[in-house]
Formats: C-alpha cells, structure tokens, sequence
C-alpha cells in the first residue's frame, strides 16, 4: 500500500469516527505514541539488536567488586 493509499484509509478512519469525542482521544493518544516512537533513537530492529549483542561479545569485559563501584563508572560515563 503506498503513502497516499494509507493517508487516504486514515481520513476515511477518521471520518467514521469524527463525531466520538471518546474514539478521537484514543486515536490522538496513540498517533502520539506513534509520532513518539518515530523520534526514539534507542529503538532497533530485530537484527540491529542481534549485531549490536554480537559487536558487545567481542569487547573485554569489565568486572566490578562493588555495585557501588558500578553505579560510580555507569555514573562517568
């Protein structure tokens, strides 16, 4: 389905709806979480997040004595 396909069904959607104030705050609400994720950079792929663990694998490990001595380098960096 292309773009104006899509944007086309949405406003049919909306149209239906238009008149359900109760509908229409759950479609904003979740637009907004939509619209939200879109500008999350901490969100992946499957397969980003695969090669992302495969990439940490190979690094040294760092081993801590205390979690205190943990929260103090997570704290620096």
């Amino acid at each position: 389905m292309t773009a104006i396909q899509l944007n086309a069904e949405i406003l049919r959607n909306m149209s239906i709806i238009a008149e359900d104030e109760n509908l229409l705050k759950r479609a904003a609400k979740y637009l907004r979480k939509l619209a939200a994720e879109k500008n999350d950079p901490s969100l992946m792929t499957e397969e980003e997040f695969f090669a992302k663990i495969e990439r940490a694998e190979k690094q040294p490990g760092k081993s801590f004595e205390s979690v205190e001595e943990l929260d103090k380098y997570i704290r620096n960096l």
